[in-house]
């Protein structure tokens, strides 16, 4: 099925924002990187905001789509697919256009915690947040599962190097973020006991 010229003007807008930052884009520079008119664009979104949420919410799909369906074709075992959630961080960083998490950008120009831009980015965070603790909660210690307790704390960790590994990929501190954020889980995993790590 052919896109709807919305879908067309939000998947344009993504590149826009995703290159130049959000505060940066105006809508004269929409227009003219998009080729679509400002009043088309007015016609479907009645203020710039509007289009950004627009913007993030695909974002937030295409994202999560591509991201958990290759740590399930990298692998099939919880402790697998953990792993791979680093693997599958390498091969986004070492895509031509990465220029950092659109989410983290996204809620450092709107910082507010009431804006629905921040609310989305953060909304964003949590279903990946809760993406990979379901994943730990299928982990086995020598004495069975996590308790809900401690996988939550191991997934709270875990992300923080996953997050880590992203931002000093983008400003390029680390040329291997996503490998060096693998060991250092590793360690973390081995530290609390998960078999076969």
């Amino acid at each position: 099925m052919r896109p709807s010229k919305r879908d067309e003007l939000v998947q344009e807008a993504l590149k826009v924002f995703y290159q130049n930052g959000f505060t940066a884009t105006g809508m004269d520079m929409l227009v003219k990187k998009t080729g679509i008119s400002k009043t088309s664009m007015y016609k479907h979104f009645r203020t710039k905001d509007d289009l950004i949420l627009a913007v993030l919410r695909l974002r937030d799909e295409q994202l999560r789509n591509w991201f958990f369906r290759r740590v399930e074709e990298l692998a099939s075992s919880p402790l697998g697919q953990l792993l791979a959630v680093f693997d599958v961080l390498e091969e986004w960083f070492q895509q031509p256009d990465f220029q950092g998490c659109m989410f983290i950008k996204a809620s450092s120009e709107f910082q507010c915690v009431d804006d629905p831009i921040y609310n989305q980015c953060t909304e964003h965070k949590k279903l990946m947040f809760n993406s990979v603790l379901k994943i730990v909660r299928e982990l086995e210690t020598d004495s069975g599962k996590l308790s809900p307790e401690i996988a939550e704390k191991l997934t709270r960790q875990l992300f923080l190097l996953k997050e880590g590994a992203i931002v000093l990929k983008h400003m390029r501190v680390s040329g291997s973020a996503g490998l060096e954020a693998k060991e250092a889980a590793v360690s973390l995993l081995q530290a609390n006991g998960i078999r076969n790590v």
